[in-house]
């Protein structure tokens, strides 16, 4: 038996709002999670990061081939309404993000970018939109991949939440509903992902 420490595991950071700590708590287990993150002179109470990379290989790591990397962004922030304005608002950052942040070439499978606004309330036409929205686009007809801009609208305090279709993070902003433990988990998910 090895004396050998196990890594250190990064420190999830801390939030005053009671929420975004549960929500920061739940995430951590498969983001890497910060606060008070900035982009584009936009601020996001919560932000998290998840990637993935797959490679198959044959003897030797040196000998492979099928590299693929998916990644997914989160961006929360607590706000005192929410139009449909404020949504496109995100979903054009989203776009000037995958301009940005993507690298598009053959190893490249998928990017998401979601965005998450926590809410006292969450009006109709909102959730009409929000529930009807799937924003994705093809990297070079798609031999570079995808990126996908995904919206959830949650009111904690109601006890509801809308995400858009593909937006398969929203799980971690739902306290009240039951926890479904056979539900396809992130292995699962990615897996179909890279088929």
């Amino acid at each position: 038996m090895s004396d050998v420490d196990e890594p250190p595991q990064a420190a999830v950071p801390t939030w005053d709002d009671d929420y975004l700590q549960r929500v920061g708590d739940r995430l951590a287990h498969a983001y890497d999670v910060e606060r008070d993150y900035e982009v584009r002179g936009e601020r996001f109470d919560l932000y998290g990061r998840l990637t993935v990379e797959s490679q198959k290989q044959f003897l030797h790591q040196s000998l492979n081939w099928a590299n693929y990397e998916t990644a997914e962004y989160l961006f929360v922030r607590r706000a005192d309404g929410v139009s449909r304005a404020d949504l496109d608002a995100l979903v054009e950052l989203g776009h000037e993000l995958a301009d940005d942040w993507i690298d598009a070439d053959e190893e490249h499978r998928g990017t998401e970018f979601t965005f998450g606004l926590v809410v006292p309330s969450i009006p109709e036409p909102v959730r009409e939109y929000v529930t009807g929205f799937r924003e994705r686009r093809l990297l070079k007809f798609g031999y570079y991949g995808d990126y996908e801009v995904n919206l959830v609208v949650v009111a904690p305090d109601r006890e509801r939440i809308v995400a858009s279709q593909e937006a398969d993070s929203a799980a971690a902003f739902d306290f009240w509903e039951a926890y479904d433990p056979d539900g396809p988990g992130v292995i699962e998910r990615i897996r179909g992902l890279l088929g």
